[in-house]
Order: structure tokens, then C-alpha cells, then sequence
């Protein structure tokens, strides 16, 4: 497993963050969101120093004020456009993995979840042909979330297979329970390439320090263990809640 972090959890500028990384083996989540609305490096300058470092990365696609499968034509229309540019920062960035977020419906109505779904599945087929890899993550934290449960975001994996999986492991504790994560692994462990790690105690997702909330992590890691793709932790804390949720890792996985 290649790990990595992401600065905007952590509340770190790329400064601090790309020093952090380098003295730990790390690669860099980056959030596209905040290139958006501040005056950020451009991801080729951002490439270049990672080159320089060693230092990878993942790239969370937009998920503020965004939805892939609003029911508003024209709302999934700039999601649409919005992705498609976030797709292309990320090729200039040399992203090994883009995360998505698969949306949301405003009422949990028949009529409205047949909409909100043909609408996320036109912006996912927009999107075709990928420029690299792109994983969907589970969500599910509130009623308002379209893809639920496992065998929900299977189903739609199975209908668009150029796209993977993103287990996020705090989510599916706040979703089904201590049981969450490896349901989702047993569902859909062939789609998995990239990891978002971090912990809570099951209520609401607070991005802890792994280790410091409820997720089962010694069970879980013999599962995790053969992953050979990417995982970034999204964590608050700063330097020591990375410092911590790394060390804790490795000793699991090791």
C-alpha cells in the first residue's frame, strides 16, 4: 500500500505538508475543491515538486457544493463541467487516483431516485473516457446521500466498470456499525484501488486519528494487508495526528 495524506483534513499548507511528506514516505491527497476558490500552486508546479521530493498523489475530486446527480439539469451540468476540469488539473498533477463523490437527492421518493440515479449515470458516462484512474467512495453519512449501502454502489460499479472503488472506513462505520467496512470489502474487494483511513466512534464522521475512535483496525488489517494500491489518511490533528495515524498503520500492516 502507497500512503498518503491529505493537507486540507490536516489544516497544513502544501509547504509544511510537502516537508511532512518527504521525511515520512508520504504522498499528498490533494483537494481540487480549494484550487477553485484560493490562489493555490497550479498542479504543474505541484508536480514538479513533488518529482523533486518524491512525493506522490491522490486527487479528491470537487465535492463542495456539488452534485453529479442533482435532479436540475443544469446543476448536473456545471457538476459535469466542474469534474471534467478537476479531471484535467489532476492529469497535469500526475494523479495515480481520482476520488468521487456519487451525489445526492434532496427526498428519498421513487420518482426522485430514478431521476437523481439516470442523472449521476449520464455525468459518469460524461466523464468517459478517464485519464486516470477514478474510484467512487461510499458515502451514506446522511438521508440525503443517493448510493446506499454496498450492494447499491456494486450494482452501479457493475453497469460502468472503468471506474474503481474507494473504501472509505470511517463512512461505512457511521453507516452500518462495526461491520460496515468489511461489508463493503466483501461486496466490492475486487473494485478496491485507493483507501481513505481514518476513524470516529460510529456517529457522525470526525476524520480522528487512527486508533483514537471505534473502527475495528486489528480485524480489519488482515484484509487490508495484500492492498497494493493507494490509501490516503484524512485526518485532523496536524503533523501528530498523521504522525500517529502512520505509525499505527504500519505496525498493523506490517
Amino acid at each position: 500500500m502507497r500512503l498518503g495524506f491529505s493537507p486540507f483534513n490536516a489544516e497544513m499548507g502544501y509547504e509544511e505538508a510537502f516537508r511532512l511528506a518527504a521525511e515520512e514516505g508520504l504522498d499528498l491527497e490533494v483537494a481540487y475543491d480549494l484550487h477553485e476558490v484560493l490562489p493555490l500552486p497550479d498542479p504543474r508546479s505541484l508536480r514538479a515538486t513533488g518529482e523533486a521530493l518524491g512525493v506522490g498523489f491522490t486527487l479528491h475530486l470537487p465535492f463542495v457544493e456539488m452534485n453529479p446527480a442533482s435532479l436540475i439539469p443544469n446543476v448536473r451540468k456545471l457538476s459535469e463541467e466542474r469534474l471534467k476540469r478537476a479531471l484535467e488539473f489532476g492529469e497535469d498533477l500526475g494523479a495515480k487516483v481520482g476520488v468521487l463523490h456519487t451525489g445526492q437527492v434532496p427526498v428519498r421518493h421513487p420518482m426522485a431516485l430514478d431521476l437523481a440515479r439516470e442523472a449521476l449515470e449520464e455525468t459518469l458516462t460524461a466523464l468517459l473516457p478517464l485519464p486516470f484512474p477514478v474510484a467512487l467512495e461510499n458515502l451514506a453519512l446522511s438521508e440525503e446521500d443517493l448510493i446506499r449501502g454496498p450492494e447499491e454502489l456494486k450494482a452501479l460499479l457493475e453497469r460502468f466498470p472503468q471506474y474503481g472503488f474507494c473504501l472509505d472506513v470511517g463512512h461505512a462505520l457511521v453507516e452500518l456499525g462495526p461491520t460496515g467496512p468489511f461489508r463493503y470489502l466483501e461486496a466490492l474487494g475486487e473494485r478496491l484501488i485507493h483507501l481513505h483511513l481514518h476513524d470516529n466512534h460510529g456517529r457522525k464522521d470526525d476524520h480522528l486519528p487512527v486508533g483514537a475512535g471505534s473502527v475495528p483496525w486489528e480485524r480489519l488489517a488482515p484484509s487490508l494487508r495484500g492492498f497494493t494500491g493507494t490509501a490516503a489518511l484524512e485526518v485532523v490533528g496536524g503533523k501528530p495526528g498523521i504522525y500517529q495515524s502512520a505509525k499505527r498503520l504500519r505496525e498493523l500492516f506490517s
